[in-house]
């Protein structure tokens, strides 16, 4: 009791206590940010994002459209029965910000790669109505309109390297072609192929071969959430494979 209202009547040494007790609470919650690569379970089929979807994840945050949808499945029952396996935190390594989200207006995203064609995203982002009627969502028919800004995506992989993103010089000096080659149907795919693997669509997405808009890179990048892993071979560390059944 004689030491604590010591302490209480000098102001100086409760100052002094009180940021070592904040320091000690700092270090202990920072310092294994510095060793994330220890923390986070590696998965089998991650890759990072091919320029043309990181273009398009641009537009998705531009567009605040993690504001009415979130990228999280929870570990709750009727979260993994109707969107599909909960997320794993690799699925979102390579995301500056991740798009877990807060609240959701509209239906979790996290698995919605390869749920519904192109031609189903476009129209549903032309007009949300057409293909749900109820929807409460906005129009962006401007996206095909808009070029798709890919000259500068190579800055941006350069910047996200420093952040841990595995892009190699490879990647970046090939950056605005491979975008060119993902979006249409008629180019050699190969070295794409070779750079990212074989979970690339390779395709014109929004259906005008004329031109890269950013509505192909939009849906480039929606047609692939939740898509890299291999979910009937994924098996949770330190968990047999009868535990992973149940």
């Amino acid at each position: 009791m004689f030491n604590h209202d010591k302490i209480e009547r000098s102001s100086i040494l409760l100052l002094v206590l009180t940021v070592i007790v904040i320091s000690i609470g700092g270090l202990v919650e920072i310092a294994p940010l510095f060793r994330m690569e220890t923390t986070i379970e590696k998965v089998e089929g991650m890759r990072p994002y091919t320029p043309l979807e990181l273009v398009g994840s641009k537009i998705y945050k531009r567009e605040g459209c993690y504001g009415c949808h979130s990228q999280q499945v929870r570990v709750l029952r009727d979260e993994v029965e109707r969107y599909g396996h909960y997320s794993l935190a690799a699925e979102s390594m390579y995301d500056f910000p991740f798009q877990w989200g807060s609240k959701r207006t509209g239906p979790d995203l996290a698995r919605l790669g390869g749920k519904y064609s192109d031609q189903w995203h476009v129209r549903h982002l032309l007009n949300p109505r057409d293909v749900v009627p109820e929807s409460i969502m906005p129009t962006y028919p401007f996206l095909v309109e808009r070029d798709a800004q890919i000259s500068g995506i190579s800055d941006d992989m350069e910047v996200l390297r420093k952040l841990g993103v595995p892009y190699t010089d490879e990647m970046i000096q090939n950056a605005t072609s491979d975008a060119v080659i993902q979006a249409s149907n008629e180019r050699e795919t190969e070295g794409l192929q070779k750079r990212y693997g074989g979970k690339v669509n390779v395709h014109d997405f929004d259906g005008n071969p004329s031109r890269i808009s950013e509505m192909d890179a939009l849906v480039a990048y929606l047609q692939i959430l939740g898509s890299f892993v291999d979910f009937v071979k994924y098996e949770p560390i330190n968990l047999k494979k009868d535990e992973v059944k149940k």
